[in-house]
């Protein structure tokens, strides 16, 4: 689906190393904070399995919703640790590693949040996610304009924000199962002039969701 070039980083050196440090920060405004927990308000069940990939230190959950297991994945252990909605979590680069050490069927929901602009091998991760979801589970993925450009993929850099919703829906599309494939566009509301000189009002809300039909 990617070609080569479109799967390279302007930073090439190793994704753990650049993550070994811990950063204790979000990477959005609080605007979209408060969108994506309403998110996740509306289309998330209690009681359910969660696997929160490429996760961090605060999963933006909404603080009511207890669910049954909350399974973390991220690449800084000791942000993991620091995240209170987390049950249990795993360290691994997907990169180097995309098989994923979860059983099959065995989640209602996947989020991934301000990090799907990383993957170098999406087809490969999303074949997984389709695995460990239980039938109609659902695959959350959120994201605005911002990221570490060095480490996002040429496919994502090099494209317009609508461009990278297209981009998501393809991931979906990628694996043969995944139906009802949803986009939610919330773009900037800043007049371009202002954007322009760098200056953002809100940061734009972008969410593209999936879900797991049997074949």
């Amino acid at each position: 689906m990617l070609r080569p070039e479109e799967r390279t980083k302007l930073d090439p050196t190793k994704d753990s190393d650049f993550y070994a440090f811990p950063r204790f920060v979000t990477h959005v405004d609080e605007g979209f904070i408060d969108q994506l927990t309403a998110l996740y308000r509306e289309i998330l069940s209690p009681n359910t399995r969660i696997l929160d990939l490429m996760s961090s230190w605060v999963s933006h959950l909404p603080e009511e919703m207890e669910f049954e297991h909350i399974e973390g994945h991220g690449m800084n252990g000791e942000e993991l640790a620091k995240n209170p909605r987390l049950h249990s979590y795993f360290v691994q680069d997907l990169n180097a590693q995309p098989k994923l050490p979860l059983e099959d069927s065995s989640f209602d929901a996947v989020l991934i949040t301000v990090s799907v602009q990383y993957l170098q091998y999406p087809e490969a991760i999303f074949a997984e996610l389709y695995r460990i979801l239980k039938p109609h589970g659902l695959v959350v993925v959120s994201f605005s304009n911002r990221m570490f450009y060095q480490k996002a993929i040429a496919a994502w850099r090099d494209n317009s924000d609508l461009g990278r919703v297209a981009l998501v829906k393809s991931y979906f599309k990628s694996v043969a199962g995944f139906r009802e494939v949803q986009a939610i566009v919330r773009p900037a509301t800043t007049p371009s002039f202002l954007q322009m000189l760098g200056i953002m009002v809100a940061d734009p809300f972008y969410a593209v969701i999936g879900k797991k039909n049997l074949l």
